[in-house]
């Protein structure tokens, strides 16, 4: 099988914590269907204390999200912090500057400056 898909992943609320859930339990059937495994390698939020149900233990805490979007273990930023600007812009925005491919589920950030970071995608994957 070919090599991991490695994600980093910003935002450890409802959301973020449910596509760890997903991912640990269904890895195998990702695999077989995306031709290679899908492996998380780091994780961010705000708040490292909190309990949020679900064992980070495994993966790499970062708390520069900045930083995170920058790591050479890391192929693809998934942002899951919500707001169309702060956190979650300044993420894409490394995150594509430092040529990753990046996945949100923040449409608000999309609407306000999806042209931008089309743009800056186009850029930095041509």
């Amino acid at each position: 099988m070919a090599e991991p898909l490695r994600i980093a992943l910003a935002g450890l609320g409802t959301v973020g914590t449910g596509v760890i859930r997903l991912i640990e339990t269904n890895q195998a059937m990702i695999a077989a269907r995306a031709g290679r495994p899908i492996e998380i390698v780091a994780v961010s939020a705000r708040d490292r204390a909190k309990d949020r149900g679900v064992d980070l233990s495994g993966y790499a805490w970062v708390d520069d999200m900045q930083a995170m979007a920058k790591r050479a273990d890391v192929d693809i930023v998934v942002e899951l912090v919500g707001g169309s600007d702060g956190p979650a812009l300044t993420l894409a925005r490394a995150a594509l500057d430092a040529g990753k491919g990046f996945v949100t589920a923040n449409k608000a950030m999309v609407a306000h400056h999806g042209l931008e970071l089309a743009e800056l995608a186009a850029i930095k994957h041509s």
